[in-house]
């Protein structure tokens, strides 16, 4: 139970007032006051504070090692939106604050210190980068990573073969958020490291660097490192990369890794690769796996690489998948393919028990515009119940040349969503992008 002490119910008010991502507007007795409620806070609240704050920058995922650990709600991408610059004397608080040994207290600090790009910030970020208190340098770290300066790139990688393995992995990240080129070859060094989390760290930095040259490395630790998220990680960096010629390292990955993660993974880099050299390797995951993540990636990846030879199995995986995450994405994937025919597999969908998995059979079928659909179509809609499949029903008769005396019925509909439908059909306009069932979204690291 969150016990209301006085600092919490400060704290609180002070997230009630949405004043907290703009402190850096008020005086310095605004932020002292937000960092005297931190302190003792429990870490949930805190965490919402830190939220509020803002400076998530997530992109692949959030630094290794914050002042408040893991019980920081996943991250997103919100930016600096246009935050005012701190004052001198907000700067010279906020830095003093980064040496308090309360966690909550710290993350506030070092994540409006992240908010402010000014070279004050840098530099005592750098300064304390070098200062003999471990859990200082990793927090500085962490800071310097959402600052992005380039100026720190050479601090960092020093920083990079530090005893202190929080900061070895928080400098690692801050290279990747920073993006510059110098730090490939000192990053791709830090595979071998002893640490999990900064080999972890590592194989992200390095699919966000965008250089081919780091590739080998991360296919030999897909082969071999013997951590799952690592290999998890480098399997996304490679797919981040683009790198064809790591396409039978990641199909070999996810037909043979023992971590259904890493599998998972394998295929949606596979997908982003775009490749068709690994497409039976991706059919038989989609038929065979034993996670539904990892089938339903799989799915995916094939709708996505475009290759219409594995139409027809995913057409039969329509019929015999069992998860209707899994149906939904394979529908949707056999839209992607620019075929003349439509699979049998899609026709018999239109009768799913699932209103997603009809809708975007329906919709994939719209796309094909295969004439031979149509009585199927006509069957799916004089039944259909569900408004969304309904309307991708209509939209899958119009592309696919249905007659006009039939229109001309379904334009007496007692439904008038149906009638409006019809008509924006017939005139060629207002069908997109509507029905547009597209997938959950990809994992990432």
């Amino acid at each position: 139970m969150l016990r209301l002490t006085g600092t919490t119910i400060t704290l609180l008010a002070l997230l009630a007032s949405r004043e907290t991502p703009t402190l850096a507007t008020h005086s310095q007795g605004g932020i002292r006051e937000l960092l005297a409620a931190a302190q003792g806070a429990p870490a949930a609240l805190c965490g919402m504070a830190a939220r509020a704050v803002g400076n998530y920058n997530g992109r692949w995922h959030d630094a290794p090692v914050t002042p408040l650990g893991a019980v920081q709600e996943t991250a997103t991408d919100e930016g600096r939106n246009g935050q005012p610059r701190l004052g001198a004397d907000d700067i010279r608080l906020l830095l003093e604050s980064l040496s308090t040994t309360d966690p909550c207290v710290r993350e506030l600090a070092v994540r409006l210190l992240g908010n402010d790009e000014s070279d004050a910030v840098t530099s005592g970020l750098m300064q304390r980068l070098a200062s003999p208190d471990s859990s200082l340098r990793t927090v500085a770290a962490y800071g310097l990573g959402l600052v992005e300066p380039k100026s720190a790139v050479d601090p960092l990688v020093r920083a990079i073969r530090d005893p202190a393995t929080g900061l070895r992995a928080n400098a690692v990240w801050a290279l990747g958020r920073i993006g510059d080129g110098r730090a490939v070859a000192p990053v791709s060094a830090v595979m071998t490291d002893r640490s999990p989390l900064v080999r972890q760290a590592a194989a992200g930095t390095l699919g966000q660097l965008d250089s081919s040259s780091a590739i080998p490395v991360l296919q030999r630790v897909l082969r071999v490192d013997a951590v799952p998220s690592v290999r998890r990680t480098a399997a996304w960096a490679l797919g981040e990369l683009e790198a064809e010629q790591a396409v039978a390292e990641l199909a070999a990955a996810l037909k043979g890794d023992k971590d259904a993660s890493v599998r998972e993974m394998c295929a949606w880099a596979l997908g982003n690769i775009e490749t068709h050299a690994a497409s039976a390797e991706l059919l038989n995951a989609a038929r065979s796996d034993t996670d539904v993540q990892v089938r339903e990636t799989a799915v995916w990846a094939l709708g996505n690489s475009e290759d219409a030879s594995v139409a027809p199995g995913i057409g039969q995986l329509l019929a015999t998948e069992k998860d209707t995450r899994v149906r939904r994405t394979a529908a949707w994937a056999l839209g992607q393919f620019e075929l003349d025919h439509a699979p049998k597999g899609l026709m018999d969908a239109l009768g799913d028990a699932d209103a997603g998995v009809r809708t975007r059979s329906a919709w994939a079928l719209s796309e094909i515009g295969d004439e031979a659909a149509l009585p199927a179509l006509r069957t799916a809609l004089a039944k259909e119940t569900d408004e969304k499949a309904k309307r991708a029903e209509l939209r899958g008769l119009i592309q696919s040349g249905e007659r006009s005396e039939r229109l001309t019925e379904l334009l007496q509909s007692p439904d008038p969503k149906v009638r409006e439908t019809t008509i924006r059909g017939i005139a060629g306009r207002g069908m997109d992008p509507w029905p547009w069932p597209e997938p959950r979204p990809r994992p990432f690291p």
